[in-house]
């Protein structure tokens, strides 16, 4: 997992680092920052070395224009969807050269976009120009195609009568923890289905929206930013739906709406007892609640429609690429400072087509109605000041004013009565300082001593209750019933801590077997694994040499 350092503040980005000339429809950074994939007109996708800023793969395999790109969580796979109807896999540890396809999905009708399951790339999501959602799930043990069916009011009887008032479904996203899908639809509503069951559990109006055109998360996933016709970006805090998931036949507590629909059933059905699908007599309660936002983002001057969106990698800041057909603009806004307009970076005469921030700095891409990708940085100032300690940086030039010992030679004699008084000084290593306050970490600190009842055997392994100064959890473990050290339940609180005056009775248990609950769509989604795991690939690079004149 890639974490970000929380002592580094992520700025924006603010002038265009290089440019390049991938001639490209969009382009979407792998999860290590370091790649740049790209879908082109002519069905191929080409990934990019950001660090040589040269394409090292070209991966072919389209008859007519891309239209998403798509990393697997470890960037071992890539998938490519296009206007041919199919979804292609590719691995990117393949030694072979062009690279063969790893896998291919066939569709009735054009892909609209896809994309890998957060958990497990043998899960994908197709939506189609059709405005069908389907869920494929490619594992050998539980093989299948399952269509993501709004459920309407004819339906909820387990009738098929309100089949023809669904809406299209025009945008499809799963949350980054997997466990959840995200619907946006023509007429302005949110569907959430519930990623193992396939089953949708709630539906959300979002007041003034129309048609949904685009829908993104923040890397923790609490925080949804959607993109509508109505050329408006609004921010919601995304619910809870822990309630809906713990029991299907039970009213929610919200006074939203609920009601109960039948689920549908998947074809062929799993053969997993947690996802198996619910017989028609088994209802799935569908949670209806109106959503309003926390932010609303737009141009109020020019009013611009957008074509893409991005949050930043700590959430902080918002990217918007508009839809100006006479200007590239890249509009960012200060999430941290109650949705504060920031700046407005200007790319040029070339208009802006798509828009992605980087996984882990504050650089962005923004691709051009001419293939080309623009790659944004935030430029950090020499700081000269950083390569000497009495180093002083200065505005301007100022007359430099020589001390009179400046330069002159100091004898050696003398150099060396003083560096022998310092070495005759008496050095304490005996003593030594224990914290008196509690660390950031939540770890234990302050007066730390040994059990006076517990006697240590050191013949049979026993250890001194200080290390250099530091405890040593394993000192003087008095064995319970099981032989294993414990932390006498009598001398601690409530919340876990140490009771007032009994810090001289501390024993800590090392072996102690606690039980977690584990999450069965986390299980779910892990169950026949795939291959992208970290650091048990590498991908080949292969480099076209050019050919001497």
């Amino acid at each position: 997992m890639n974490y970000i350092d929380p002592f580094h503040t992520l700025s924006h980005p603010t002038a265009i680092q290089t440019t390049l000339p991938a001639t490209a429809l969009f382009c979407k950074f792998d999860p290590s920052g370091r790649f740049l994939a790209t879908g082109r007109h002519n069905g191929a996708a080409e990934i990019w070395d950001l660090e040589t800023k040269n394409e090292i793969r070209c991966l072919d395999g389209h008859v007519k224009p891309c239209t998403s790109v798509d990393w697997s969580r470890n960037s071992r796979y890539l998938l490519t969807s296009s206007k041919d109807w199919n979804i292609v896999i590719w691995d990117l540890a393949s030694p072979y050269d062009p690279p063969q396809r790893h896998n291919t999905l066939r569709f009735d009708a054009p892909v609209v976009s896809a994309s890998f399951h957060p958990k497990n790339s043998r899960i994908i999501l197709a939506l189609l120009t059709t405005g069908e959602a389907y869920l494929c799930d490619s594992r050998k043990a539980s093989k299948s195609r399952t269509q993501l069916k709004e459920v309407v009011e004819g339906e909820r009887g387990g009738g098929d009568g309100g089949s023809s008032r669904r809406s299209y479904i025009t945008t499809a996203r799963f949350d980054p923890s997997g466990k959840h899908i995200f619907i946006g639809t023509s007429n302005g509503t949110l569907l959430v289905f519930r990623t193992r069951t396939k089953t949708m559990i709630a539906r959300h109006k979002i007041s003034g929206a129309n048609v949904m055109k685009g829908l993104e998360f923040t890397k923790c996933g609490r925080r949804l930013v959607t993109n509508s016709s109505d050329r408006t970006l609004r921010q919601f805090t995304v619910p809870s739906y822990a309630h809906l998931e713990s029991s299907p036949t039970t009213s929610s507590s919200s006074p939203s709406q609920t009601y109960a629909a039948p689920s549908p059933s998947s074809s062929p059905p799993h053969s997993y007892p947690q996802s198996q699908s619910q017989p028609q007599s088994q209802v799935q309660e569908i949670w209806e609640q109106d959503l309003e936002p926390t932010h609303r983002f737009n141009d109020p001057i020019n009013k611009t429609a957008w074509h893409a969106m991005s949050y930043s990698p700590d959430g902080e800041w918002l990217a918007g690429g508009a839809a100006d057909s006479a200007a590239h603009k890249v509009y960012i806004w200060d999430l941290s400072n109650d949705g504060l307009f920031v700046s407005a970076l200007d790319g040029g005469r070339e208009p802006l087509t798509h828009l992605h921030w980087h996984p882990k700095k504050s650089i962005v891409s923004s691709t051009t109605n001419l293939g080309n990708v623009h790659i944004w940085h935030c430029p950090n100032p020499e700081r000269w000041g950083a390569f000497a300690g009495g180093f002083e940086e200065v505005d301007e030039n100022v007359e430099y004013e020589e001390r009179e010992s400046e330069f002159d030679i100091e004898d050696e004699v003398v150099i060396l009565e003083r560096k022998m008084k310092a070495e005759e000084e008496d050095v304490d290593i005996d003593s030594f300082v224990v914290a008196t306050s509690p660390p950031a970490s939540g770890g234990l600190a302050g007066r730390v001593t040994r059990d006076p009842s517990v006697t240590p055997d050191h013949g049979s392994g026993g250890s001194p209750a200080l290390i250099n100064g530091t405890a040593n959890p394993n000192a003087g473990a008095k064995p319970n019933g099981n032989g294993n050290g414990h932390l006498r339940p009598s001398d601690t609180k409530p919340n876990g801590t140490l009771t007032d005056g009994d810090d001289s009775k501390m024993v800590v248990d090392t072996n102690v077997n606690s039980t977690s609950t584990v999450d069965p769509d986390t299980l779910w989604a892990e169950e026949d694994p795939d291959d992208d795991v970290p650091g048990g690939w590498r991908m080949r690079v292969l480099i076209e040499e050019e050919e001497d004149e």
